[in-house]
C-alpha cells in the first residue's frame, strides 16, 4: 500500500462517488475521520458541505475530488496521483455563518452555514421583511421572494444566481441580496463588513409565512433570524495549486 497521510475516504450516495469510494479504499486504504490527517469527500459541492460541518470540530483539511454534478469546491477526479496532489495541495480556510431563527411557535434554532442564510417566502404571497444591521433599521419594508446574505465562498451558489455580486476569497465583506424583489423594486442588495450582525424580521407572518434555510438545513414559520460570521470556527479545504477558489472566483467573472 503506498505510502502517505492517514486519509479518510467519504462519498455521497451518488453510483459514481459510491464506486470511487470502494477503489480508493482498496487501493490507499481508509482510517476513521477522527484519526484522519485529511479527508477526501467524493461527490458534488452539497456533499462537501455535508462533509465540512460534519468534521468542523475535527480541524482536519478537506480535499474533495468531483463525482457529481456540480463541483465549484471539488477538485477534478483522478485516482493515479492522489498523493502527490495532497502533498501539493494549497489550503483555503473560510469561516461560516451562525444563524439564530425564531418561530411562531417560541422555539429557537440554530445553525451554520457556510455559503449562505436565506429567507424565503413559504406561501403564495411574496414576503414582507424588516432588515436591521447593527441594531439599525436600515430597510424598513422589503416585499420579495426573500433575502440572503452569503460568505465569499458562497457568493456563485444562490447568490449568484439572484443577481447578487461575487466577493474575492479572503475579502471582509459579506453580500446582503434579495431574491425577486417587489419593492424597493430597484434595490438589489448591499455588501457589508463580516463583522456586522444582520436582523430580519418577518412583517406579517401570518399571512405572509418564510422558512430559513442554512446549507440546505430549513426553519419553517420563522419570525426573525439574526445572522453573524463565525471568525473562531475554520473551515480548512485543499484545492490543487492553481485552481484554488480565489482563481475559480475569477474564472467566474470572465467566462
Amino acid at each position: 500500500m503506498p505510502q502517505g497521510p492517514r486519509i479518510c475516504f467519504t462519498a455521497s450516495r451518488g453510483e459514481m462517488a459510491q464506486a470511487a469510494h470502494r477503489a480508493l479504499q482498496k487501493r490507499f486504504g481508509s482510517v476513521d475521520a477522527k484519526e484522519a490527517e485529511v479527508i477526501v469527500a467524493l461527490g458534488g459541492d452539497g456533499f462537501m458541505l455535508q462533509t465540512l460541518h460534519a468534521t468542523q470540530a475535527l480541524d482536519v483539511p478537506v480535499y474533495g475530488m468531483n463525482c457529481g454534478t456540480v463541483g465549484f469546491l471539488m477538485n477534478e477526479y483522478r485516482e493515479d496521483d492522489l498523493l502527490e496532489r495532497l502533498g501539493e495541495a494549497q489550503e483555503e480556510v473560510i469561516n461560516p455563518l451562525s444563524m439564530r431563527a425564531e418561530t411562531s411557535d417560541g422555539s429557537v434554532h440554530h445553525a451554520l452555514a457556510i455559503n449562505e442564510v436565506s429567507l424565503l417566502r413559504a406561501g403564495p404571497q411574496a414576503a414582507k421583511l424588516r432588515i436591521t444591521v447593527d441594531g439599525r433599521v436600515r430597510l424598513q419594508e422589503l416585499v420579495c421572494d426573500g433575502a440572503m446574505l452569503s460568505t465569499p465562498a458562497g457568493s456563485t451558489a444562490y447568490n449568484y444566481s439572484a443577481h447578487g455580486p461575487i466577493l474575492p476569497i479572503g475579502s471582509d465583506v459579506l453580500a446582503l441580496t434579495a431574491v425577486a424583489a417587489f419593492r424597493p423594486r430597484r434595490w438589489r442588495g448591499a455588501l457589508l463588513r463580516n463583522t456586522s450582525t444582520v436582523r430580519i424580521d418577518v412583517l406579517e407572518a401570518e399571512k405572509r409565512p418564510v422558512m430559513a434555510d442554512a446549507d440546505s438545513r430549513w426553519v419553517e414559520n420563522v419570525l426573525a433570524v439574526e445572522i453573524r460570521s463565525e471568525p473562531e470556527i475554520r473551515h480548512r479545504i485543499l484545492f490543487d495549486p492553481g485552481h484554488g477558489l480565489e482563481e475559480r472566483l475569477l474564472s467566474e467573472q470572465f467566462v
